[in-house]
């Protein structure tokens, strides 16, 4: 059945009845939706959003962690023809309110008391807002309807006028705005129709092999535009969502839930890998030694796995013996059904990649932006090419512009940016073509490789372009090193913030014996300066003499959403980082 809007996706899966659609924790175990259930909270609540007089194209603003009051208030609002503003649950209340008065959201759906609350302080910043919804709240806030009381005491919408409704959204209408990270000043609203997201669900769906009757696991916040799209996946093929309690929480959860897939950013897996490296790191000689074996046979074997072959010889025996003593307890780890992961939001490094191929863990990593829907290019089974983020999904164009930026063109281009004309005409060219702001390569086999943004290109003292996230994401290869920033821009050398992973560092540093009172304190010791040195010169080796790390400093402190240095997407605002780190800047290249 071919869809054309989300409304209809979401009736092709009414009418699927499953015992498990949906999964959430409560009192300690994972508890089943089903689908039947879910078609009722939605009709319930798309006739509360009635009797409060939302009307077609009128704005939906929902902030609030995944969990299933977010498909809840996501169909009910599209299948009464309103368009849904998901913002970040992690944004600061006057962050949030700039979203929900510049897209002129009318009811506003808040997760917990404290968020509420605070949104509430900036309510003269919101005059459109006719009407706030608390969902999972337990305070009176003067007798605001929470989201459980409206699904509890409004009857549900008459199935034949509900279906009508939903039927005449259009495939043009506008669907959702998707708010841009603002990694370099204020957000923009990407405008996406019922067909820019519906043609990505099947197109996308054709490049992934996703099974009926599978269980996913979605912890990746639904406000972004990925984890979005893929759960509408999830439910165009009837896939069970279990929806992780948090993202601390997600190692224990796939040993509850056993997903078959999920979806995340690199960040994730980047933490994953370094886990098991400071777990080899503390384990004995000999334990050391047989991983170290484990991965080079691993390596050897990688143009199989990438075919999901099994090599021949003594190859395969070797495998087969490496995947019983070290592969096989990482893979459990992520439960007994997994079959594959998608990576997406950023760069995945080939190490890292390379890394979980050989242990037999598939991820394939695909490209694309909020502007697109957001999926351009994905790797597939049997097509797979590290370093690169796949082809192009079918009915999509790509070309490289030739400054290297990368166009796209398709049905997933969005309709514009909300109320900003010039920067719309600025992404998007008269012949329909879309400027991604990533700067790539495309090979003779149609597999695009990202080698950076194209306005964080650094142009250094001598006139030569370097791309920082390739060494970025070199520098993150060491297991010491958490989170990287290069800088050099008009500068005669290189230098490189660096937070360091502050647990694997603090193992080591007590197996050397060295002790501290301040990880500052720490940081600045002798051993971790040599140390430091050591895996800094080590990519050093690998790079170009102008690309070359000169001079670094090691940060206490972690970059976070909520200190403001990464985005909702854990993207690096370099604007923030340079401003709050000027000082520490300036001091490495006056020592220099």
């Amino acid at each position: 059945m071919s869809i054309q809007t989300l409304n209809e996706l979401f009736l092709k899966a009414a009418s699927h009845e499953m015992p498990d659609r949906l999964l959430h924790k409560v009192g300690g175990s994972f508890q089943p939706i089903s689908t039947s259930e879910l078609v009722d909270r939605v009709r319930r609540l798309a006739k509360a959003l009635q009797d409060f007089g939302v009307q077609r194209s009128d704005r939906v603003a929902l902030i609030a962690e995944n969990g299933p009051h977010w498909p809840t208030v996501d169909f009910a609002t599209l299948c009464s023809g309103a368009v849904v503003v998901p913002i970040y649950p992690t944004l600061t209340p006057d962050q949030a309110a700039y979203i929900v008065n510049d897209c002129g959201a009318n009811i506003v759906f808040v997760e917990g008391d404290q968020r509420l609350q605070g949104l509430l302080e900036h309510r003269h910043e919101m005059p459109n807002v006719t009407r706030f919804v608390l969902i999972g709240g337990e305070g009176d806030h003067a007798g605001m309807p929470t989201l459980e009381q409206l699904l509890l005491e409004t009857e549900p919408m008459a199935e034949k006028e509900f279906e009508a409704k939903a039927r005449a959204s259009q495939p043009d209408d506008v669907a959702t705005f998707i708010y841009t990270s603002g990694t370099t000043g204020k957000p923009k609203g990407v405008v996406l129709t019922h067909h820019n997201i519906a043609s990505n669900v099947v197109n996308a769906l054709k490049m992934m092999d996703i099974g009926e009757g599978w269980t996913a696991i979605s912890f990746l916040p639904l406000s972004h535009s990925l984890e979005r799209m893929v759960d509408y996946i999830y439910f165009y093929r009837d896939v069970s969502i279990a929806y992780a309690e948090s993202v601390q929480a997600v190692a224990k959860n796939f040993l509850e839930v056993n997903p078959h897939v999920f979806v995340s950013v690199p960040r994730v897996y980047e933490k994953i890998s370094a886990k098991v490296q400071e777990n080899v790191a503390s384990s004995s000689p000999l334990k050391q030694k047989i991983f170290r074996w484990a991965v080079d046979v691993a390596h050897q074997a990688l143009p199989d796995r990438l075919q999901e072959r099994q090599p021949s010889g003594m190859l395969g025996l070797k495998l087969r013996l490496a995947d019983k003593l070290v592969f096989g307890k990482i893979k459990g780890r992520l439960g007994t059904n997994f079959e594959f992961a998608i990576s997406g939001g950023a760069p995945l490094s080939r190490d890292l990649a390379e890394f979980f191929w050989g242990a037999g863990i598939q991820i394939f990593e695909g490209y694309g932006l909020s502007e697109t829907s957001p999926v351009l290019t994905v790797n597939a089974k049997g097509r797979v090419r590290l370093g690169a983020v796949g082809p192009a999904i079918p009915e999509t164009d790509l070309r490289i512009a030739d400054d290297g930026e990368i166009l796209a063109r398709g049905p997933q281009i969005m309709k514009g940016y909300h109320n900003l004309p010039e920067q719309t005409a600025e992404a998007i060219d008269s012949e329909g073509w879309f400027h991604t702001g990533d700067i790539g390569e495309i090979d003779s086999d149609g597999f695009l490789k990202i080698t950076d943004r194209k306005k964080e290109i650094i142009v250094n003292a001598y006139g030569k372009n370097v791309a920082p996230a390739p060494i970025e994401n070199a520098l993150k290869a060491s297991r010491f090193i958490g989170q990287a920033v290069v800088i050099g821009d008009r500068r005669k050398l290189l230098a490189a913030l660096l937070v360091p992973d502050f647990e694997t560092l603090q193992a080591w540093a007590t197996q050397q014996g060295i002790e501290a009172d301040e990880m500052s304190t720490l940081l600045g010791t002798e051993q971790v300066r040599a140390l430091f040195s050591e895996e800094i010169k080590s990519v050093n080796d690998g790079l170009a003499r102008y690309e070359q790390i000169r001079i670094w400093e090691l940060l206490p402190d972690d970059f976070t959403i909520e200190t403001g240095e990464l985005t909702p997407t854990q993207k690096i605002k370099r604007r923030v980082i340079n401003k709050k780190y000027m000082d520490v800047i300036e001091h490495l290249y006056e020592d220099s």
